[in-house]
Protein backbone atom coordinates (compact mmCIF):
# COMPACT_ATOMS: atom_id res chain seq x y z
CA UNK A 1 0.00 0.00 0.00
CA UNK A 2 1.42 3.17 -0.70
CA UNK A 3 2.16 5.92 1.36
CA UNK A 4 -0.83 8.34 0.61
CA UNK A 5 -2.98 5.66 0.75
CA UNK A 6 -1.70 4.45 4.59
CA UNK A 7 -2.57 8.26 5.21
CA UNK A 8 -6.16 8.18 4.16
CA UNK A 9 -6.56 4.91 5.82
CA UNK A 10 -6.03 6.58 9.03
CA UNK A 11 -8.15 10.00 8.28
CA UNK A 12 -10.59 6.93 8.40
CA UNK A 13 -9.71 5.98 11.34
CA UNK A 14 -10.38 9.46 12.73
CA UNK A 15 -14.20 9.60 11.17
CA UNK A 16 -14.23 5.95 12.91
CA UNK A 17 -13.56 7.77 16.73
CA UNK A 18 -16.37 10.76 16.19
CA UNK A 19 -18.65 7.71 14.93
CA UNK A 20 -18.58 5.83 18.06
CA UNK A 21 -17.40 9.09 20.45
CA UNK A 22 -20.62 10.85 19.29
CA UNK A 23 -22.52 7.55 20.10
CA UNK A 24 -20.63 7.14 23.52
CA UNK A 25 -21.81 11.01 24.35
CA UNK A 26 -25.71 10.34 23.13
CA UNK A 27 -26.17 7.17 25.47
CA UNK A 28 -24.60 8.61 28.94
CA UNK A 29 -24.98 12.32 28.42
CA UNK A 30 -27.50 13.60 31.57
CA UNK A 31 -27.95 13.96 35.27
CA UNK A 32 -25.63 12.47 37.26
CA UNK A 33 -27.63 11.62 39.82
CA UNK A 34 -27.70 8.01 40.67
CA UNK A 35 -28.95 5.44 43.88
CA UNK A 36 -27.61 2.29 42.42
CA UNK A 37 -24.33 0.46 42.94
CA UNK A 38 -23.74 1.47 38.94
CA UNK A 39 -22.73 5.13 38.38
CA UNK A 40 -23.61 5.34 34.95
CA UNK A 41 -27.15 4.34 36.06
CA UNK A 42 -28.11 7.69 36.45
CA UNK A 43 -31.37 9.99 36.54
CA UNK A 44 -29.77 11.32 33.35
CA UNK A 45 -30.56 8.36 30.98
CA UNK A 46 -33.99 7.69 32.16
CA UNK A 47 -34.33 11.07 30.63
CA UNK A 48 -32.68 9.88 27.24
CA UNK A 49 -35.13 9.85 24.47
CA UNK A 50 -34.64 6.02 22.52
CA UNK A 51 -33.88 7.57 19.66
CA UNK A 52 -30.34 8.51 21.01
CA UNK A 53 -29.76 4.94 21.87
CA UNK A 54 -30.90 4.11 18.15
CA UNK A 55 -28.74 6.32 17.10
CA UNK A 56 -25.53 5.32 19.28
CA UNK A 57 -25.83 1.86 18.28
CA UNK A 58 -26.16 2.70 14.31
CA UNK A 59 -23.31 4.66 14.46
CA UNK A 60 -21.10 1.86 15.84
CA UNK A 61 -21.53 0.10 12.79
CA UNK A 62 -20.14 2.68 10.60
CA UNK A 63 -17.73 3.15 13.68
CA UNK A 64 -16.48 0.13 13.68
CA UNK A 65 -15.34 -0.62 9.83
CA UNK A 66 -13.44 2.95 9.84
CA UNK A 67 -12.22 1.52 12.95
CA UNK A 68 -10.90 -1.47 11.33
CA UNK A 69 -9.72 0.13 7.81
CA UNK A 70 -7.38 2.31 9.69
CA UNK A 71 -6.27 -0.59 12.76
CA UNK A 72 -5.42 -2.98 9.21
CA UNK A 73 -3.62 -0.16 7.55
CA UNK A 74 -0.98 0.32 10.54
CA UNK A 75 0.26 -2.81 9.56
CA UNK A 76 2.16 -0.89 6.94
CA UNK A 77 4.12 0.43 8.88
CA UNK A 78 5.86 -3.12 10.59
CA UNK A 79 8.60 -4.41 9.12
CA UNK A 80 8.54 -8.28 8.86
CA UNK A 81 5.31 -10.02 7.03
CA UNK A 82 4.95 -12.12 9.94
CA UNK A 83 4.68 -9.54 12.47
CA UNK A 84 2.23 -8.09 10.04
CA UNK A 85 0.20 -10.90 9.85
CA UNK A 86 0.14 -11.91 14.02
CA UNK A 87 -1.35 -7.80 14.05
CA UNK A 88 -3.96 -8.26 11.30
CA UNK A 89 -4.82 -11.68 13.25
CA UNK A 90 -4.68 -9.60 16.48
CA UNK A 91 -6.74 -6.94 15.53
CA UNK A 92 -9.47 -9.16 13.32
CA UNK A 93 -10.20 -11.08 16.47
CA UNK A 94 -10.38 -7.33 18.67
CA UNK A 95 -12.84 -5.53 16.96
CA UNK A 96 -16.01 -8.33 17.34
CA UNK A 97 -15.62 -7.19 21.29
CA UNK A 98 -16.32 -3.44 20.47
CA UNK A 99 -19.74 -4.07 18.82
CA UNK A 100 -20.58 -6.26 21.65
CA UNK A 101 -19.39 -3.91 24.72
CA UNK A 102 -21.48 -1.44 22.59
CA UNK A 103 -24.60 -3.62 22.52
CA UNK A 104 -24.30 -4.87 25.86
CA UNK A 105 -23.84 -1.48 27.83
CA UNK A 106 -26.99 0.07 25.25
CA UNK A 107 -29.34 -2.84 26.27
CA UNK A 108 -29.17 -2.04 29.65
CA UNK A 109 -28.95 1.69 29.21
CA UNK A 110 -32.49 1.32 27.22
CA UNK A 111 -33.98 -1.39 29.82
CA UNK A 112 -33.46 1.10 32.82
CA UNK A 113 -35.08 4.06 30.76
CA UNK A 114 -37.82 2.25 29.90
CA UNK A 115 -39.01 0.19 33.34
CA UNK A 116 -38.36 3.35 34.68
CA UNK A 117 -40.88 5.55 32.11
CA UNK A 118 -43.43 2.73 32.24
CA UNK A 119 -44.53 2.24 35.71
CA UNK A 120 -42.26 0.12 36.85
CA UNK A 121 -39.83 1.88 38.53
CA UNK A 122 -39.36 0.25 41.58
CA UNK A 123 -37.85 -2.90 39.09
CA UNK A 124 -35.89 -0.63 36.67
CA UNK A 125 -32.42 -0.61 39.40
CA UNK A 126 -32.63 -4.10 40.34
CA UNK A 127 -32.76 -5.34 36.71
CA UNK A 128 -30.60 -3.30 35.28
CA UNK A 129 -28.17 -4.01 37.50
CA UNK A 130 -28.45 -8.05 37.64
CA UNK A 131 -28.84 -7.87 33.86
CA UNK A 132 -25.55 -6.25 34.28
CA UNK A 133 -24.07 -8.56 36.96
CA UNK A 134 -24.82 -11.64 35.04
CA UNK A 135 -23.17 -11.07 32.04
CA UNK A 136 -20.28 -8.61 33.51
CA UNK A 137 -17.77 -11.34 32.41
CA UNK A 138 -18.21 -10.16 28.41
CA UNK A 139 -16.56 -6.67 29.80
CA UNK A 140 -13.21 -8.86 31.21
CA UNK A 141 -13.28 -11.53 28.21
CA UNK A 142 -13.81 -8.28 24.99
CA UNK A 143 -11.28 -6.16 26.79
CA UNK A 144 -8.69 -8.68 27.00
CA UNK A 145 -9.23 -8.96 22.69
CA UNK A 146 -9.60 -5.59 22.22
CA UNK A 147 -5.95 -4.76 24.09
CA UNK A 148 -4.04 -8.14 22.38
CA UNK A 149 -3.47 -5.78 19.22
CA UNK A 150 -2.12 -2.63 21.32
CA UNK A 151 -0.01 -4.47 23.41
CA UNK A 152 1.56 -6.48 20.46
CA UNK A 153 2.09 -3.16 18.90
CA UNK A 154 3.39 -1.86 21.96
CA UNK A 155 5.72 -4.88 22.03
CA UNK A 156 6.94 -4.25 18.50
CA UNK A 157 7.64 -0.43 18.58
CA UNK A 158 9.55 -1.09 21.31
CA UNK A 159 12.04 -4.05 19.83
CA UNK A 160 12.20 -1.62 16.58
CA UNK A 161 10.12 -3.95 14.35
CA UNK A 162 8.37 -1.06 12.77
CA UNK A 163 9.50 1.87 10.83
CA UNK A 164 9.14 4.03 13.82
CA UNK A 165 11.74 4.88 16.60
CA UNK A 166 11.32 3.06 19.75
CA UNK A 167 10.32 5.96 21.85
CA UNK A 168 7.45 6.13 19.52
CA UNK A 169 6.38 2.87 22.11
CA UNK A 170 5.52 5.36 24.64
CA UNK A 171 3.11 7.23 22.32
CA UNK A 172 0.60 3.41 22.46
CA UNK A 173 -3.36 3.88 22.65
CA UNK A 174 -2.76 2.62 26.24
CA UNK A 175 -0.64 5.21 27.63
CA UNK A 176 -2.93 7.76 26.22
CA UNK A 177 -5.81 6.54 27.71
CA UNK A 178 -4.19 6.21 31.09
CA UNK A 179 -3.42 9.55 30.52
CA UNK A 180 -6.82 10.71 29.71
CA UNK A 181 -8.02 8.56 32.34
CA UNK A 182 -6.13 10.73 35.02
CA UNK A 183 -7.84 14.00 33.47
CA UNK A 184 -10.81 12.36 33.57
CA UNK A 185 -10.27 11.88 37.42
CA UNK A 186 -9.26 15.45 37.91
CA UNK A 187 -12.76 16.79 36.02
CA UNK A 188 -15.70 17.66 38.39
CA UNK A 189 -18.77 15.25 38.26
CA UNK A 190 -21.12 16.47 35.74
CA UNK A 191 -23.11 15.71 32.64
CA UNK A 192 -20.14 16.39 30.76
CA UNK A 193 -17.76 13.92 32.67
CA UNK A 194 -19.75 11.52 32.44
CA UNK A 195 -19.63 11.51 28.59
CA UNK A 196 -16.20 12.33 28.90
CA UNK A 197 -15.43 8.70 30.56
CA UNK A 198 -17.84 6.91 28.50
CA UNK A 199 -15.80 7.94 25.24
CA UNK A 200 -12.51 7.64 26.72
CA UNK A 201 -11.32 5.18 24.70
CA UNK A 202 -12.72 7.02 21.29
CA UNK A 203 -11.20 9.99 22.24
CA UNK A 204 -7.95 8.18 22.95
CA UNK A 205 -7.97 6.96 19.81
CA UNK A 206 -8.23 10.23 18.36
CA UNK A 207 -5.28 11.31 19.77
CA UNK A 208 -3.35 7.88 18.95
CA UNK A 209 -4.41 7.99 15.13
CA UNK A 210 -3.41 11.94 15.06
CA UNK A 211 -0.34 10.44 16.35
CA UNK A 212 0.64 7.42 14.19
CA UNK A 213 -0.32 9.59 10.84
CA UNK A 214 2.10 12.64 11.58
CA UNK A 215 4.88 9.92 12.31
CA UNK A 216 3.62 7.86 9.66
CA UNK A 217 4.44 10.65 7.37
CA UNK A 218 7.96 11.09 8.64
CA UNK A 219 8.87 7.71 8.77
CA UNK A 220 6.79 5.86 5.81
CA UNK A 221 8.82 4.93 2.52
Amino acid sequence: MTKNKTMLMLVLGLLGCICFGAGDWLMMYGSVEHSGSLYWLTEGVVQIAPWRNALAMALSFPGIILYGIALFAIADFIKNDKNKKIYRTLTAFGLTPWLCLHLFYIMILYTFAWLSNNGYVQAAMPAAEALYSHLSWIVMLSEVFMLAPFIYWFYLQFAKKTVFPRGAAFTNILIIYALMYVIKMLLPESPFRLGFTNGLMSESMVIWFAVIFIWGRKYAD
